[in-house]
């Protein structure tokens, strides 16, 4: 599972270090403020994905998140918000705003409604491992928290 998890890092990223997931730390509560405004216009749901670009497992998280079964989930459901934590020294009262324990490591998550209040955040570190969790644990955790839209049935994956 680890190799797996690994190999799809390399094989997506080929240098984990060149790939910028997270923007500079002074724009975090700029990006979050846009991205409650259009989650309340879309009636979507905002992931925020606290992490930094030197952590590998934040980097698999980010693939996971843009796989083939996951994109659709999280692009028809979520407005998707990376903060910078820097090296866990940024945007601390950001995470502390979110209950984001970020003293465990990163990547933490935190759900807020289309309006902007606390759904959920990480408090049992199932993401701080990323490179040894399955895409389809990310899945799951979509799933889960995706808004419930009327007509749609909770197993249904991009409804």
């Amino acid at each position: 599972m680890i190799v797996a998890a690994g190999f799809v890092l390399i094989a997506a990223s080929g240098n984990s270090a060149d790939r910028e997931i997270y923007p500079d730390p002074s724009q975090a509560r700029a990006d979050l403020a846009v991205a409650i405004k259009t989650a309340a216009k879309t009636h979507k749901r905002v992931l925020i994905d606290f992490g930094g670009n030197w952590c590998g497992d934040c980097q698999v998280l980010d693939i996971y998140f843009h796989n083939e079964l996951n994109r659709p989930i999280l692009e028809s459901n979520f407005v998707l918000v990376h903060v910078n934590v820097g090296h866990l020294d940024k945007n601390v009262d950001l995470a502390d705003r979110y209950r984001i324990p970020l003293k465990r490591g990163v990547p933490e998550l935190a759900v807020l409604s289309e309006g902007g209040k606390l759904l959920y955040s990480t408090k049992t570190a199932e993401f701080e491992k990323m490179q040894m969790v399955e895409s389809s644990a990310v899945t799951q955790f979509l799933v889960k928290w995706k808004p419930t839209k009327p007509g749609c049935s909770a197993v249904m994956l991009t409804c």
